[in-house]
């Protein structure tokens, strides 16, 4: 399989990665995971939007492209923080650390000025991975406690003593 082909299907894969996790967690979850998976898919749409644009009008690498990206990075990263104070929720607290992760991935390469080669790509992928992970994790157990209760409140009384 050629190196163009790798790329592709991998593309594709986490995009259907993506999208499957947060139609889960929009389903599933409650107010944290739903706002987490909205900041996710809209930070993915509008890079997957800047991607093309740039790639149309050969700025793959231009400093614009990248200040922009950085931004939206940083922005994601405020986004998870405002959420994690808000709700104290501990797939917050992992996401928050695997997008910082991504903030210094992206600043790295920008100060560096290096081109976004193959270790990048594994790492981001890699790194994407672990966010949409915690994001399953958190909409599971939201799941989990929304049915115990449930459960709880459709029990029958205890017989009286």
């Amino acid at each position: 399989m050629s190196a163009g082909t790798t790329y592709i299907l991998t593309w594709v894969l986490l995009w259907a990665l993506l999208v499957s996790v947060c139609v889960f967690a929009f389903r599933r979850g409650g107010a944290p995971e739903r706002l987490g998976a909205g900041l996710i898919l809209g930070l993915a749409l509008v890079t997957a939007a800047g991607d093309l644009f740039a790639y149309a009008n050969g700025l793959r690498q231009h400093q614009a492209f990248l200040v922009g990206r950085l931004m939206l990075e940083g922005a994601l990263a405020m986004g998870f923080l405002l959420l994690a104070v808000r709700y104290a929720s501990l797939w917050l607290g992992g996401a928050m650390l695997f997008q910082a992760i991504q903030f210094s991935l992206q600043a790295f390469y920008f100060v560096t000025g290096r081109a976004h080669d193959t270790l990048y790509v594994t790492v981001n992928n890699i790194d994407f991975f672990g966010i949409l992970a915690c994001l399953t994790a958190g909409t599971l157990a939201a799941s989990r406690r929304r049915r115990a209760a449930e459960t709880q409140v459709n029990s029958p009384l205890p017989g009286t003593i």
